[in-house]
């Protein structure tokens, strides 16, 4: 929420939650999406801060039905380079690098100090843990998970679904839905 009340100072800042919680989290009201969904405004719009991609997903979703747009969250920090596509409602971190020849998916979350190198293609609702490291020439299927402190080789491809553990180096492509973990990773056999 500070990013967004930076980048936004004169609007009108919510949370929107349908469990049960408090009225007011770190000063901002919190509404139930009935309220928010059925209130009129011009330029009324949302960024979805979840971890989780499927639920991400079926809340832009939600949104879309609904006709609201997805906004991005960016850190004054963030620094992007020459030929960056980033299609709707990312959240870049402060800290976060995006060098040039870069294509984005939607629902981007890049926590802080990640970055994407050259020539990547990042699929739609991946997630970044903090001080996640991609570099050149690597693409990422949507859904996937790349944790704090991951260092990810040139030229590979990491699934759909897939999930690269914290602390990870990875020297292999990662195939869809494979959890791989370590130095130099290897898949987690889930028994």
């Amino acid at each position: 929420m500070p990013l967004l009340r930076m980048q936004h100072p004169d609007s009108e800042l919510v949370f929107i939650d349908d469990g049960a919680s408090p009225t007011h989290v770190n000063g901002q009201k919190v509404v139930r999406w009935t309220e928010f969904s059925g209130r009129h405004s011009k330029g009324k719009a949302v960024s979805i801060a979840i971890a989780a991609s499927q639920i991400r997903e079926a809340l832009a979703t939600k949104c879309e039905i609904a006709g609201i747009s997805l906004i991005e969250v960016r850190a004054a920090s963030v620094v992007q380079m020459d030929d960056v596509i980033i299609k709707d409602g990312a959240c870049l971190s402060p800290f976060v690098t995006l060098t040039s020849n870069i294509r984005i998916g939607r629902c981007f979350h890049a926590n802080l100090y990640s970055y994407v190198e050259h020539d990547c293609v990042i699929g739609d609702f991946v997630t970044f843990g903090p001080g996640a490291k991609v570099n050149g020439n690597v693409t990422i299927g949507d859904h996937a998970y790349i944790g704090s402190g991951a260092v990810i080789r040139q030229g590979l491809k990491i699934g759909a679904y897939a999930t690269v553990g914290m602390g990870a180096v990875v020297t292999r492509d990662v195939p869809p839905s494979k959890t791989v973990v370590g130095n130099p990773a290897r898949p987690v056999n889930k028994d």
